[in-house]
């Protein structure tokens, strides 16, 4: 190639290198973290589920998760079944169930925007339906009833032939063209009457359409001019009578055929709350004083968690109420979603099934013999209803249990506290707070007055917001560990107050700990239980709980708080045990305050006098090394103090005072380091051994949310404000990764095993899950800058365009290949030895040379107990295997040429050298002799197994292999350990060197006695050894001392 060429292919490369990192990031893929899947999400939109019976066992009930829909089984217990793809292009504004099918429509959120209705089938997209051009608007409701589909936006309808799936026609209601009545109350059908939708408006009015035709039937007028807009549409068991629920709160029953209203209901609430929702039960029972009738009706509304249940019988009441059946719509500043946007109930069954703005599917069932009107919960999907502020692997348990990052710990601004299983989603779970419901009802917030004017909420019966999270298996109990019988979070351990600590000796004991916004209580769960724990512990100055931690013990816990002080408590008795700094006793009190007043020339050789070193600010991070020796703790007032365990007094403090404020710590137990992020952006680690400053990483641009190492501690990741991942490498202090998400990144989890990445952010309710691509191939630890940050692939529920650990390993990155070419291309390539300098230990498997050793021992204990038995005979009309089977015919078989009796003789065949077949290692040791290149030999040998090179040592000759006449005859023994010399001097193969000399020494030791030309060959041999023996030893040395001098505290 001439130089015009590789000039021209350099400038090809770099342009398109530059394309990739600096016009294309946006389709780039990261070079670390692969998106995989999102967990946490059941029902996260306003889109109400549907339901669709499954033959006559079970139903179907879809949600709608975004872009993506999940379909669960009742029969299963809300068992994750499907799951849609491909995702669609935009969020999904509607769903229906119809048959095996499931329609959904996309987009329209802005009239730029593109839109569809598309048909899935087991998950699988198969159809997509035609949108007449020119439609703007989302499709708010699909609705399939004969031969139609009808899809309603805000002001139009469109239709559509659910045989063919073509577009039929175009609907505008009356008065939409001038923007005075817009459709507010979706639409429905009416059992029995072909072709006819009844549409609700903003103005109040129900209007009936014909779709064959396309024309308009007739107006139901509202009954007053301020009933308002119509909320919901829905038929009832009783033909031609349909029920209409306004704004205003009342809810109409016309009849359609003579436009009359049979029943209004109002529901006399002490505040408006608007239904959203209608549904009657058809199984005929539950209404009446003995429940046997039929006539139930159910309502619910965005506005609170609530279900009322009405008795249409006489005029209709209200028999019952079902608070709290999902979270209310919050009414602080906290972003809890609330509220219900559907209720339905079974055909024919006693279910109800509820789905709410909070995240949540629930079915409730209604007891045959029961004298409560409401319903009990039967089964319950859920998730997070607030953004995730706190995440965390659950650390492996002692046996081992737990291990493989299975499970994941995630807290919210939902007040709650979830485990996720990342193998199994029907098994993650919401750790217990008690019985919510039934501590309602005692206070009255769930009483039976439907006045909802009560001060006390849901909200307040749980425990604060989370802020930080400890946790420890090594003494968790599982299942049966002892709760003690008590209430949660009491500080009694049973209902007569004695203490349980010898029973949770035997069972276990609590293993989670968390500290709570605004709460002066540390609290604890049982997370083998799924169940908040016991105890309740107090910080020393009843200042809010800022940071926790758990011993590896799992024994103690570790408390911090705003004010500055530490404590420590007993997990399995919940007793205090120690203070940080300890509390002085009356005479250590007055001895201290002489020492102040004598100015203080008299201390002892401590570095602080006893009782000192309280931080003044609040503790921001909290850790304790594993053997339980010293506890660590840093704050907003810059300072890392050392505390030891068992006194509380302070032994050493790092001042970063006039640096920075530490705002949150993390602890790497296998090599003792302390990552701290700080107010001015940087992360700073620390050496707990050595107590000096390692790192400090640099390059965020926003407030540091979270951080964590990885699983070996190479790695720091962060989040910050700015929507960017970081990744620092830690040997080399270079910022190696940074990956920029679509919201800011709250909080962020690496599981144990490198698996991993989970990350939280402020716009979501799940958790993303990201695959690590370095556990199985390179990536290198070169220096990134800012135009080289990566556009992050979200992850999806579906699990769409994401990679699993191997896929996302081996996937090509055209990218990263071209980034090695140029920066790694003038590099040679890999060799066998780095440098003569160096001494290269082989690349043969330890186990090879090893067993060399001791062949004589292994051979001798596999040698089999009982000589081996002849195999059985086989039956007389089954010829034999080991002798060849007869011709037919003998006479055409006989051969007519005569063998050379020379040739079948095995003597002659031994007297003749060119018959033999020559062995490989002894023919690539002559030809060593020759040009004096001893490395074929030397390659072949450390191929063979370690009974093969045992062989080939044994079987070297010790006859010369030159005539007689000459001066210095040369044996294979000789050639052997001039080969093994050569390759000495070579600093190469060092232990293998040693293995195969001390086999020759043992082998062949009687020939080195006879022969001084071997001897000669050795005790150069032995030269070259003691050399190079004094050369490793003093290197060796050298490296201990200096790593000794590192990790000294002088």
């Amino acid at each position: 190639m001439s130089r015009d060429d590789t000039d021209l292919h350099h400038e090809v490369s770099v342009n398109k290198r530059r394309k990739l990192i600096n016009g294309n990031s946006n389709r780039r893929q990261d070079r670390i973290f692969a998106p995989y899947r999102t967990v946490g999400l059941v029902s996260s939109t306003t889109v109400p589920f549907s339901s669709i019976p499954l033959g006559k066992t079970t139903f179907q009930i879809t949600t709608c998760v975004g872009k993506c829909l999940h379909t669960y089984d009742l029969r299963r217990g809300l068992n994750l079944v499907f799951l849609t793809r491909p995702q669609t292009p935009s969020n999904i504004t509607s769903i229906c169930s119809w048959k095996d099918r499931v329609f959904a429509a996309w987009g329209g959120e802005s009239s730029s925007s593109e839109m569809g209705v598309w048909v899935f089938k087991r998950g699988r997209k198969i159809e997509e339906l035609e949108v007449p051009a020119g439609v703007s608007g989302p499709i708010s409701q699909i609705l399939i009833f004969g031969s139609w589909m009808v899809g309603c936006s805000a002001d139009w309808v469109e239709v559509w032939k659910t045989k063919t799936y073509e577009h039929y026609t175009t609907i505008t209601p009356t008065g939409v063209r001038s923007n005075r009545a817009m459709l507010s109350g979706g639409l429905t059908h009416m059992p029995t009457y072909l072709n006819k939708i009844f549409v609700g408006k903003s103005d109040g009015c129900v209007e009936i359409w014909n779709l064959s035709t396309g024309k308009l039937i007739y107006t139901m007028a509202p009954p007053s001019s301020t009933s308002g807009s119509v909320t919901a549409l829905q038929p009832t068991p009783v033909l031609s009578v349909l029920a209409v629920a306004r704004a205003d709160g009342s809810i109409s029953f016309h009849d359609i055929r003579s436009d009359t209203i049979i029943i209004k209901l109002n529901s006399k609430r002490s505040r408006l709350s608007i239904i959203t929702s209608i549904s009657f039960r058809t199984d005929g029972l539950g209404a009446g004083e003995d429940g046997c009738k039929p006539g139930i009706m159910a309502t619910a509304g965005t506005d609170d968690g609530d279900v009322t249940l009405w008795d249409l019988n006489g005029g209709g009441r209200v028999s019952g109420v079902l608070r709290g059946a999902h979270n209310p719509a919050s009414s602080r500043q906290s972003g809890v979603l609330g509220g219900i946007n559907k209720i339905e109930f079974l055909p024919g069954q006693d279910i109800i099934i509820t789905g709410g703005l909070d995240n949540a599917l629930k079915s409730w069932i209604f007891d045959a013999k029961s004298l409560s009107a409401t319903p009990r919960i039967l089964h319950c999907r859920s998730g997070h209803a607030a953004p995730v502020t706190r995440l965390d692997f659950l650390p492996s348990n002692a046996d081992g249990s737990d291990a493989g990052g299975k499970w994941l710990l995630s807290a919210g601004r939902d007040q709650s506290l979830w485990g996720w299983s990342l193998r199994r989603d029907g098994q993650s779970t919401e750790l217990s707070q008690g019985n919510i419901r039934k501590k309602a009802k005692k206070l009255g917030v769930l009483g039976k007055s439907l006045d909802l004017h009560n001060s006390t909420t849901l909200e307040d019966l749980k425990a604060p917001e989370i802020t930080c999270i400890a946790c420890s298996l090594n003494r968790d109990g599982g299942m049966g560990a002892s709760s003690g019988g008590g209430a949660v979070w009491t500080n009694v351990s049973n209902k007569k107050g004695g203490s349980d600590a010898t029973q949770s000796a035997a069972s276990g004991w609590e293993s989670v700990v968390t500290g709570h916004r605004g709460d002066k209580y540390a609290r604890t769960w049982f997370w083998g239980r799924k169940k908040a724990g016991r105890w309740a512990f107090e910080t020393a100055d009843a200042e809010e709980v800022t940071s926790v931690a758990v011993t590896a013990c799992g024994t103690f816990a570790v408390v911090g708080s705003a004010g500055g002080s530490v404590s420590m408590f007993n997990l399995q008795s919940g007793i205090h045990r120690q203070r940080f700094p300890s509390t002085l006793t009356p005479g250590q009190a007055k001895k201290l305050k002489l020492l102040h007043a004598v100015g203080g020339n008299n201390q002892s050789h401590m570095k602080f006098s006893l009782g000192e070193g309280k931080h003044k600010k609040a503790v921001t991070g909290l850790m304790v090394d594993t053997l339980n020796r010293t506890v660590i703790s840093c704050g907003l007032d810059g300072k890392i103090k050392f505390w030891d365990f068992l006194t509380g007094c302070l032994q050493e403090e790092i001042d970063w005072n006039h640096k920075a404020a530490i705002t949150a710590s993390k602890y790497y137990r296998p090599s003792d380091l302390i990552a701290m992020s700080c107010d001015d952006l940087s992360i700073r680690v620390v050496d707990s051994e050595t107590k000096k400053l390692v790192r400090e990483l640099w390059g965020c641009l926003g407030q540091i949310n979270d951080f964590s190492f990885s699983n070996d501690g190479r790695w720091i990741i962060a989040a910050s404000m700015d929507s960017v991942v970081r990744v620092w490498d830690l040997p080399t202090g270079h910022l190696i990764n940074a990956l920029r998400m679509h919201s800011p990144c709250t909080a962020l989890a690496f599981s144990d095993t490198g698996e991993f990445l989970a990350t939280a952010h402020a716009d979501g309710v799940g958790v993303n899950l990201w695959s690590n691509r370095t556990l199985f191939t390179h990536f290198p630890t070169r220096l990134i800058h800012d135009d080289e940050i990566t556009d992050a692939i979200a992850p999806t529920s579906s699990g769409e365009s994401g990679r699993n650990l191997i896929d996302a390993a081996f996937e090509e990155d055209e990218e990263n290949n071209l980034i090695e070419e140029s920066v790694f291309g003038n590099l040679p390539s890999t060799t066998s030895q780095l440098s003569s300098a160096l001494q290269t230990l082989s690349l043969v498997p330890k186990s090879r040379w090893q067993n060399l050793l001791h062949i004589d021992t292994i051979a001798q204990r596999n040698k089999p107990s009982t000589p081996p038995k002849p195999p059985e005979k086989a039956p007389f009309f089954l010829p034999s295997l080991s002798e060849p089977l007869k011709p037919a015919s003998t006479s055409s078989a006989v051969s007519t040429t005569p063998l050379a009796p020379s040739s079948n003789s095995r003597i002659s065949r031994l007297h003749n050298p060119t018959s033999l077949t020559p062995n490989p290692s002894t023919a690539l040791l002559h030809a060593s002799s020759q040009p004096d290149n001893h490395e074929p030999f030397v390659e072949h040998l450390s191929s063979l197994p370690p009974s093969a090179a045992d062989i080939e040592i044994r079987s070297l000759s010790p006859l010369p292999l030159s005539a007689p006449s000459k001066s210095s005859p040369t044996s294979e023994l000789m050639l052997f350990v001039r080969a093994l010399t050569a390759r000495l001097r070579q600093r190469r193969d060092y232990e293998l060197i040693q293995t195969w000399m001390a086999v020759f020494l043992k082998v062949h030791g009687e020939s080195v006695v006879v022969d001084l030309g071997l001897r000669e060959e050795l005790r150069e041999w032995r030269t070259v050894q003691g050399e190079e023996a004094a050369r490793l030893a003093a290197r060796v040395g050298f490296c201990g001392g200096v790593v000794g001098w590192v990790r000294s505290e002088r």
